[in-house]
């Protein structure tokens, strides 16, 4: 009887594992790192460096963009479509002189970063946002043909937050089952 209880137990808190993880995942955005490994620095082809590069991601309501760059050298700068096509950091939105730099993107629509040292070099990243109610978060880009059925089968980038709560989730997963195993 005793087994029992403890095999019930488990199994219990098992579920509770596997619930808080599903939901955890589905809630939290993906970070990207700007720039990838180039990082936020002065490009040598000019802003078509990070336009190339925003080209690449479809961004959703609650992913994070890092910035990643040396405190002094560079800073990522938050500024309106106006700033940003005339490199002026007079009226920042937000701006980040310590690297790395994080921004959450909280809302749908346009988001314009600038280096404020080396805009007019080409250091500018615009983004657009789409809305978090798609199926996995993200939306098709322009011209791409719908999902397939089961979904976007494409992984995370690496060092995504969601590669980091599958790891801990996947953790979180392991331990009951391993700890059922060792009672039974």
């Amino acid at each position: 009887m005793e087994m029992a209880t403890k095999f019930g137990s488990c199994a219990k808190l098992l579920l509770v594992c596997l619930m808080f993880a599903c939901v955890f995942e589905v809630s939290v955005g993906r970070t990207y790192t700007v720039g990838d490994g180039f990082g936020w620095q002065t490009p040598p082809a000019g802003a078509l460096t990070f336009s190339n590069w925003a080209n690449q991601h479809t961004f959703a309501v609650g992913d994070i963009l890092e910035f990643n760059f040396n405190s002094g050298v560079h800073t990522a700068t938050r500024v309106n479509k106006n700033d940003f096509d005339s490199c002026n950091a007079a009226n920042p939105i937000d701006n980040e002189t310590n690297g790395p730099a994080r921004f959450t993107l909280d809302t749908t629509g346009d988001y314009y970063f600038i280096c404020t040292i080396h805009c007019n070099q080409g250091q500018k990243l615009a983004v657009n946002v789409t809305s978090a109610n798609s199926p996995s978060g993200r939306s098709p880009s322009p011209g791409s043909s719908p999902a397939t059925p089961g979904g976007d089968l494409s992984p995370p980038p690496p060092g995504s937050v969601s590669t980091r709560v599958a790891a801990a989730a996947s953790f979180v997963i392991l331990v009951p089952i391993f700890i059922t195993a060792i009672l039974s």
